[in-house]
């Protein structure tokens, strides 16, 4: 940015520069006819995030003006991009009119957008949320707040500890987080925009949330007495009137959601179980690319906040299965997913209703929505399901709407209300006689040009158009001596002079002004059609969220049928009872047939010991144990023969490693770190998934804490856990511990003529495994078989040094794995290496007896 006085520059610039220190924090793209332009660092900035050219030009306060700019027309291509890379914008338009206002024309910022307000269909992914949230805090509570403004849906929470709030921000995944400045702990993972402290005042807060409700007070919502989390709404919702500059009809209330009354799963837990994300960062290959079929964007994205926030009351899940199974019936679940192949993204189409960005085809889409209702109330006219039943009376009828709009709109408007032609012929008696002004104008243009060629004997003569000029008659330089002297001349071209005539000139008046009237008319009628659709938000919102919610449970079903799904039994009793379980990421991938397995946990069983090969299955299984109870309390059909889960509270996980060197943690740093978030939060109603605990370590130490944590789990902690492990010492705590069972992934060895080979068999059995076949995975891995022959000969050292011990009576302690190298040569045993016995004195030999001791002493 230039540093040169402000009075320096010229008006434009100063102009700019004074819209720009308005938002330091934004990009200014600045309105200059057909282009968009950014100045300075601004320009400079874009044209490395969007690939165009930079320019300078003329000078200002003595300097060159450097600028980038980007067509009018190709906006929203280019604001994409930006906000993907996490960039706000200020939108600068003209506002003033040439040749009025003193000087350049006088431009105002419309509108500022942010990665969480984008509402433009082009700037956000149909199928995802896009949230803004923003957190605070109190002496003893943290406080959060969250909107999908391009749905309207505004949400809050508090809690008491801070690893459920960052768990929280996992689960949303906003686009753009607000906090006050310098009064919040570090949130790992994400980067909030500082906002003043004074923007999340509770008692500021607590006014401007009544005063955009319309309610006397919060009492209504169930957030009463959230004090933290009102704050945090309340610098969000000022925050959305910042950026917007517009009213929010369509934010008309708070959800309050209670930790309490989900399944919670920590930012670990999310990634390992690969819920709507991949541990590699892509969508592909995760449990809702497999569960997701909805028909409507609006269902994709409800479907999400389902997997996302599994909920543990059972009433409410039970309708659900009861919903699925009804509309199972029958097949009843296919008429109506083809009945709401007609429905548009209705959520986000009000929202722009509200915000008064709503586009032509926009209404087109709400159109076509409302007059596909009565065929979707027809499709679950049977389905006695209560669920299904409460969402057909919340999608109402809408009659009245749905005729009045498509009585007045084309069926193929333009994008933008400035093109015209948004309306029907018949629909205003105004808007037809204006457009049948200014379309016979041809016609009548046509005829002009016929009789001024006749009349002056130029047959060349035609008659032209021009936004600068206007209409004129151009006469070749040849045949200009034939003109008439009523000609007027109006422009000189090279070969051409071109002029005007009296007639001309009225109806150029005529034609001009009918067609600017015309315009100025369908925005009328435009502006008159939004508040219309305003008045009916919060009914046309209620049917855009029962749509999105039958759209789920019809998806539900489809993928009941689909892929073998099975209704759960959720029960009081303590248990985790699986028939057959699969899971279901991993069977979708595999050619072949996937091997199913039980699982039974209850107050007899609490921990499960699972040895076997790596490859075997052993992480496989405890993921899908993990998805089977995480789909059962996201209301879904589950990949198994049976289920029966009793009361699960939160899930844990502490799968895989891997170092997080932003913070400095090395892999068994982040190991120990999330198995000590589980030893201290795990309760009886938690599932624990524990893989390889302790492998980051030594041999001793590893097993030693492998072994203090499964003690504490099964007897301190009582969580469901299931425990793999590959110390076949942890397998004695079953003759030790009432509550733990062994068991195995199996796997058969064979020989052929090139050496053994290993089939895993993926089976579950009971007991521990008989070993590891680790030199035989290394072998299906590649590892040269000089490697792996000079393996099994150190391997059968280490058995045979180690097979007395293996004697010892199944009551001694376990024995700890022997070292994979060999310890260095004893001093002792060289001595005696080095004598020979018939040579020694009585003296010399009971000297070497004192100096033998003393050695193995000092070697302790």
């Amino acid at each position: 940015m230039t540093a040169a006085p402000f009075a320096d520059h010229t008006p434009l610039m100063q102009q700019y520069l004074g819209i720009k220190a308005q938002h330091p924090d934004a990009l200014v793209l600045f309105r200059m006819g057909d282009f968009y332009e950014l100045f300075y660092d601004d320009a400079r900035k874009a044209v490395r995030l969007l690939n165009i050219t930079l320019t300078q030009r003329g000078e200002s306060a003595g300097s060159p003006i450097i600028m980038a700019g980007v067509p009018y027309h190709a906006i929203e291509q280019y604001l994409a991009r930006l906000i993907k890379a996490g960039e706000s914008v200020a939108i600068a338009e003209q506002v003033g009119e040439v040749g009025v206002d003193k000087g350049p024309v006088r431009r105002e910022v419309v509108r500022i957008i942010t990665p969480g307000t984008a509402t433009e269909e082009a700037l956000l992914d149909p199928r995802s949320q896009n949230l803004l949230a923003a957190v605070s805090t109190t002496r003893d509570r943290f406080g959060l707040a969250w909107l999908e403004l391009s749905s309207g849906r505004f949400s809050v929470l508090e809690t008491t500890r801070l690893a459920d709030l960052i768990a929280e921000l996992q689960r949303l995944r906003p686009s753009e987080l607000l906090a006050p400045d310098g009064a919040m702990p570090e949130l790992p993972g994400s980067t909030p925009r500082s906002r003043p402290v004074w923007h999340f005042d509770q008692a500021s807060a607590y006014r401007l949330l009544t005063e955009q409700f319309q309610t006397k007070d919060l009492r209504g919502f169930g957030c009463e007495d959230m004090g933290a989390a009102i704050g945090a709404a309340g610098a969000l919702l000022q925050y959305v009137q910042e950026t917007q500059k517009s009213a929010l009809p369509h934010l008309t209330g708070l959800r309050s959601e209670n930790p309490d009354e989900t399944l919670i799963l920590d930012a670990s837990t999310r990634r390992n179980l690969e819920i709507d994300r991949s541990i590699s960062g892509s969508h592909d290959f995760t449990l809702l690319s497999v569960i997701d079929r909805c028909i409507t964007h609006m269902g994709s994205r409800a479907l999400h906040r389902w997997m996302t926030r599994p909920l543990r009351q059972k009433l409410a899940l039970d309708a659900r299965y009861q919903a699925i199974t009804s509309l199972l019936d029958n097949g009843g679940y296919k008429t109506l997913r083809d009945a709401l192949k007609d429905i548009a993204d209705m959520e986000r189409i009000l929202a722009r209703v509200a915000l008064r960005s709503a586009r032509p085809r926009d209404l087109v889409g709400l159109s076509q929505s409302l007059n596909a209702l009565p065929g979707i109330q027809a499709s679950v006219a049977g389905i006695e399901a209560s669920l299904v039943l409460t969402l057909a009376q919340r999608l109402g009828e809408h009659r009245e709407l749905a005729a009045s709009l498509q009585t007045c709109l084309a069926d193929s408007p333009p994008m933008l209300v400035k093109d015209g032609g948004v309306f029907r012929t018949g629909y205003d008696n105004t808007l037809d006689e204006l457009r049948r002004l200014s379309e016979n104008a041809d016609g009548y243009l046509l005829d002009l040009e016929t009789r001024e060629r006749a009349r002056s004997g130029i047959d060349s003569m035609k008659v032209g158009y021009n936004r600068v000029h206007g209409y004129y008659l151009e006469v070749s330089k040849l045949h200009v001596a034939k003109v008439p002297a009523d000609f007027t001349r109006r422009q000189t071209l090279t070969n051409a002079e071109r002029y005007i005539t009296e007639e001309l000139k009225k109806f150029e008046d005529q034609v001009l002004s009918a067609r600017d009237r015309a315009l100025a008319r369908e925005k009328e009628l435009y502006e008159a059609l939004l508040d219309r659709l305003a008045r009916h938000l919060q009914p046309l919102q209620a049917s855009a969220a029962a749509i999105a919610e039958l759209d789920v449970l019809a998806n539900y079903a489809e993928r009941a049928q689909s892929l073998n799904l099975t209704r759960p039994e959720l029960v009081d009793t303590a248990c985790v009872e699986i028939r057959a379980g699969r899971h279901p990421v991993v069977e979708q991938t595999l050619t072949g047939p996937f091997v199913p397995n039980d699982l039974s946990l209850d107050d007899g069983t609490r921990l499960l010991i699972i040895t076997g090969p790596n490859m075997g299955g052993k992480s496989t299984f405890m993921r899908q144990t993990a998805l089977i109870v995480l789909l059962a309390h996201a209301g879904c059909f589950v990949p198994a023969e049976s289920a029966r889960i009793g009361p699960i509270d939160r899930i844990f996980t502490r799968i895989g490693a891997s170092d997080d060197l932003a913070t400095g943690q090395s892999t068994f740093m982040v190991e120990m770190s999330e198995t000590a978030n589980i030893l201290h939060n795990a309760t009886e109603q938690s599932l624990v998934l524990m893989d390889e605990i302790g492998r980051g370590t030594s041999t001793y130490d590893g097993l030693s804490l492998a072994r203090a944590c499964a003690e504490h789990l099964s007897a301190t902690t009582r969580a469901f856990t299931l425990f793999a492990t590959h110390y076949f010492e942890l397998t004695a705590l079953a003759d030790s511990l009432a509550n733990v069972a062994n068991v195995h992934l199996d796997a058969a060895e064979y020989s052929s003529d090139k050496g053994d080979r290993l089939v895993f068999l993926h089976h579950v059995k009971p007991g521990p495994a008989n070993r590891s076949y680790g030199l035989q995975v290394a072998s299906l891995a590649g590892v040269p078989q000089a490697v792996i022959r000079n393996a099994r000969v150190y391997l059968q050292q280490l058995e045979n040094r180690a097979a007395p011990a293996a004697a010892a009576p199944a009551t001694a302690a376990p024995i700890p794995q022997m070292s994979l190298f060999e310890a260095p040569p004893s001093a002792a045993l060289k001595l005696l290496d080095g004598l020979d016995p018939d040579a020694l004195s009585p003296r010399e030999a009971l000297e070497l007896v004192y100096k033998l001791k003393n050695t193995r002493e000092r070697e302790g």
